[in-house]
């Protein structure tokens, strides 16, 4: 017997199941494909598939945290479940440009650690060195969340 937890792609539902070792299943028609970001009007992101051009769109909860990295033009994939868009998949760093952060002292040359607030574009807040400036672009890794380097 094997015991497992199962998500449910679309409704993001988790349940346990067991399984006989010797069952079989058929594997789910999930297709991963590049897309790029297009725009969003406040409740549903709009995307384009870069295969087919087609456009289509994704709920703001869809979506969920990822969509604070979202910017025009970013290039990501779409997890695509029978044919339809169900989630997205970032890429591992984005650029976003600094929209505000307070001016670091004359000597802050950031190799001592010390961090500053920032926002950026998207309203994502993050720590950045002290020596980054308002208007300048920074990488932040998707996963974590975190300043990574200047672009």
């Amino acid at each position: 017997m094997v015991r497992t937890k199962l998500r449910n792609l679309i409704t993001d539902a988790v349940m346990e199941k067991t399984f006989r070792t010797s069952e079989k299943f058929q594997e789910p028609d999930i297709v991963l494909t590049p897309a790029s970001f297009l725009y969003s009007d406040g409740e549903n992101c709009y995307f384009m598939d870069e295969t087919t051009y087609e456009q289509f769109a994704l709920t703001e909860e869809q979506l969920g945290d990822d969509r604070i990295y979202l910017k025009d033009g970013v290039s990501l994939q779409v997890l695509k479940y029978n044919g339809g868009p169900i989630a997205v998949q970032l890429p591992p760093v984005v650029e976003l440009a600094v929209a505000s952060t307070e001016p670091g002292g004359r000597n802050d040359t950031g190799s001592g650690g010390s961090t500053k607030p920032a926002t950026l574009e998207t309203g994502l807040q993050v720590r950045v060195p002290l020596f980054i400036k308002e208007g300048e672009i920074v990488r932040i890794n998707t996963q974590t969340g975190e300043f990574v380097s200047r672009a």
